[in-house]
């Protein structure tokens, strides 16, 4: 079983998370909202699979490369 890493691509803040862990995902599912300088960045999964993992909550500050999500197939 794979697990991938979900990273930010931004500093910013954790706006929604539109998904639930346990979940299935499809590659580009979109499972969390960030804001940025008022922009909102979709994270999407990176792979077909299960949403195993959210590691982190509605407001929190995230860092660029920060895991916040992880995906296993």
């Amino acid at each position: 079983m794979a697990r991938h890493e979900v990273e930010s691509e931004v500093t910013g803040n954790v706006w929604k998370i539109l998904l639930e862990q346990g979940a299935a995902v499809a590659e580009g599912d979109v499972i969390m909202i960030l804001e940025s300088m008022k922009m909102e960045i979709p994270v999407e999964a990176p792979a077909d699979g299960t949403l195993a993992e959210i590691c982190v909550a509605v407001e929190d500050q995230v860092e660029e490369d920060q895991v916040v999500a992880i995906v296993e197939d």
